[in-house]
């Protein structure tokens, strides 16, 4: 029996917000690219995006052999292990999507599998461009893909996939660019975004998920102002900043409410962890998504000596969120989607919970920011300050509220 791969991908610029996916359809014998599929959605949610992706892929596999079998590799955490049913799917808004994907072939000629986001560059290339054709005032054709470019061709796909050979040197197969089944999609979609508009009544959606956002301690860069991410020294607490977690495990000791702790990888963050998850009574759980952004050759360094030694590669990072600092770090955008997925994912884990989560400046604002649907810019506008204390609620509908900004009276309290 024939083997196809699906790989899928969908992105918000705001969730909710400008949103597309796109989703390429390979055999996975050969390698060959065979489908792609890409669609501008309007404004909507990531989850959303991915599960139209999923749908649009799903479906240009079955119109090329019905009688395939289908791999589908995602890097989105939550579609793959919902539609793998190891998770449930409790949210309202996506149960529509996930049953239109069921339908598609027969569940047993169907897997799952979960990839990480560098081995889905073809399917996030193509949901890049939808978007880029939605902000035009364009949907997106088929003449406009470069995704092979950005992934590497059939090529770049052959490593990671088994039954694959190498392709590179050989003539390059034709490949047949679909557009997606618009209107059962679209259908699909508008019943899961269906949310109450801004100042409308909201209806009783239950318990939200709450996520506690604790900055870590000062660490002995805190008071010089330097860039310390997550391709630096990994410094610890100093002394005032283990005071500082001391005070802040107090406070919400006495407040009672936060039933599990997750933390970045980074030490300064599983310290202010530990100290608090000690005083709750809990256990401290590692999530990668929340480290803090790599900032390259700018680790150590203060803006002001980032400003005199990489003028141009500063002022472009200030203006766009694609811009990288010096030396290969994490743009605002790369970073924003790795926050995004990890909080999809806790959000799926953790449905109904109040979540402490530890983690560091840009992480945390980003969080805020997605909840908001503000712009990047909006970063630069927000004030942060070590072991300071930020919630954001989650709705069952797909809302979200921001409840608390940079509190930090649980440091005032008295010795």
């Amino acid at each position: 029996m024939r083997e196809l791969i699906v790989e899928a991908d969908g992105g918000s610029r705001g969730n909710p917000g400008p949103a597309g996916y796109g989703a390429v359809v390979i055999d996975a014998a050969t390698g060959e690219t065979l489908a792609e599929a890409a669609e501008y959605l309007g404004v909507t949610t990531n989850n959303v995006a991915e599960y139209s992706g999923l749908v649009a892929g799903l479906r240009a596999a079955r119109d090329l052999d019905p009688t395939a079998t289908v791999r589908v590799r995602m890097d989105s955490k939550l579609v793959v292990e919902q539609m793998s049913g190891r998770w449930q799917i409790k949210h309202p808004a996506m149960r529509p999507l996930a049953a239109e994907a069921r339908s598609i072939l027969p569940p047993d000629r169907v897997t799952y599998e979960w990839i990480p986001r560098a081995e889905n560059k073809h399917a996030d290339r193509l949901a890049n461009e939808a978007m880029d054709a939605g902000k035009r005032g364009e949907q997106w054709s088929p003449s406009q893909s470069t995704a092979d470019l950005d992934a590497g061709g059939a090529a770049r796909s052959a490593a990671p996939v088994k039954g694959r050979g190498e392709l590179r040197g050989q003539p390059q197969p034709t490949r047949t660019r679909t557009t997606p089944h618009t209107n059962d999609i679209r259908a699909a979609r508008n019943v899961a975004s269906e949310a109450p508009t801004a100042g409308a009544a909201s209806p009783d959606l239950g318990t939200p998920t709450t996520f506690v956002l604790l900055r870590h301690g000062e660490t002995p860069l805190t008071p010089q102002k330097r860039f310390s991410g997550s391709g630096g020294s990994d410094p610890a607490l100093s002394e005032t900043g283990r005071l500082q977690a001391e005070r802040v495990a107090t406070a919400l000791a006495a407040r009672g409410t936060v039933q599990d702790v997750i933390s970045s990888p980074l030490a300064r963050c599983r310290e202010t962890a530990g100290i608090v998850a000690a005083r709750l009574g809990l256990d401290v759980r590692i999530e990668d998504g929340l480290r803090e952004t790599d900032f390259g050759a700018w680790e150590g360094l203060t803006f002001a000596e980032v400003r005199e030694r990489y003028p141009d590669d500063m002022s472009a990072w200030l203006s766009s969120p694609d811009a990288e600092p010096t030396g290969g770090g994490e743009s605002f955008e790369a970073v924003a989607h790795r926050v995004g997925v990890a909080r999809d994912e806790l959000l799926a884990a953790h449905t109904g919970r109040t979540v402490l989560l530890v983690s560091h400046v840009t992480p945390i604002k980003t969080l805020v920011r997605l909840a908001l649907g503000a712009p990047p810019e909006a970063l630069f506008r927000m004030e942060l300050s070590a072991a300071s204390l930020s919630v954001v609620a989650y709705y069952g509908d797909g809302n979200a509220s921001v409840r608390l900004l940079n509190d930090t009276s649980a440091l005032r309290q008295p010795d």
